[in-house]
């Protein structure tokens, strides 16, 4: 009986969550080991269907770096990395193109369909959802000036048509996003799956942003979990080496989000078994929370 009631206490301590966000939107970033692990598959599949049923609306956004990598490995094409960011030739993107909707994009839709749930997937190249220009990384030079570096097809987002997320919201489906863009030209753009994140959460004007990651969230430089950062801290935290490389672009996702009006962004450990309900409906959380 003991054991019944703590499940009762977990579902009661969850229904001022449930109440509060039901109706919204909530941006997911999914990626990493979640994405590997058949177990933690499933663990976010459910999460997601979950929370569909109780009234939130999800919205997710998935990345592909380890299928890229395996793919660009067997064509003998080897990557560069530029603050996190992937140089992107042509014969590149037409691997990473083909992988992430191709490939990940309907496996992701498959497990969650599979288990219950109602996705379709799409690219931002889908009824124009992700327009692009060319993005040009800005380095930092041994004499302290700005450099801008060319990196091949990376987008950088110009706009947001929602439209379709909205439309697919109403209908009880839940979108399943592929981080590939399109520009004015019509070619594709590979773009950093947490900024695509982002700015759909922010066009969206989520409720909150989840980037689910292979780490506990933003450490400092004793190596100890941040939970919490202000917004004001984060150009220090890059500048000084605290926030390096694949998490710059993780963070700067989160505060141009909060900058754009969504209420909420945290960084989550994806390799913790329904990371995504933990975060949600406990009164402890997990993870970093980057603070407006």
């Amino acid at each position: 009986m003991h054991k019944l009631i703590e499940k009762a206490n977990t579902l009661m301590e969850a229904l001022p969550y449930i109440k509060r966000f039901s109706g919204k939107t909530i941006v997911i970033k999914y990626g990493g080991h979640a994405m590997a692990d058949e177990a933690l598959k499933k663990s976010f599949a459910l999460d997601v269907i979950l929370l569909k049923y109780v009234g939130i609306n999800p919205v997710i956004v998935h990345g592909g770096g380890p299928q890229i990598n395996e793919t660009l490995k067997r064509y003998g094409i080897v990557s560069e990395f530029v603050k996190g960011m992937r140089v992107t030739d042509e014969a590149t993107m037409g691997v990473v193109e083909m992988v992430l909707t191709g490939q990940v994009n309907k496996e992701v839709v498959g497990y969650i369909n599979q288990h219950g749930g109602r996705a379709v997937g799409l690219s931002g190249k889908d009824g124009g959802l992700l327009l692009c220009r060319k993005l040009l990384q800005e380095v930092k030079r041994d004499d302290g000036t700005i450099e801008k570096v060319d990196i091949g097809f990376v987008g950088d987002i110009t706009d947001v048509d929602s439209s379709i997320l909205v439309t697919l919201e109403a209908g009880g489906f839940i979108p399943v996003i592929a981080p590939v863009g399109v520009g004015a030209g019509g070619e594709s753009y590979n773009i950093n799956a947490d900024l695509v994140a982002g700015k759909v959460a922010a066009a969206l004007m989520a409720e909150k942003l989840i980037l689910l990651t292979d780490v506990p969230g933003v450490k400092d430089r004793e190596g100890h979990l941040l939970s919490s950062i202000a917004l004001t801290d984060v150009p220090e935290l890059i500048d000084n080496g605290t926030i390096t490389g694949g998490m710059i672009p993780k963070v700067t996702c989160c505060t141009d989000a909060l900058a754009a009006g969504v209420h909420k962004a945290h960084i989550v450990d994806g390799r913790v078994e329904h990371a995504i309900l933990l975060e949600m409906f406990t009164n402890v959380g997990i993870g970093t929370e980057i603070l407006g």
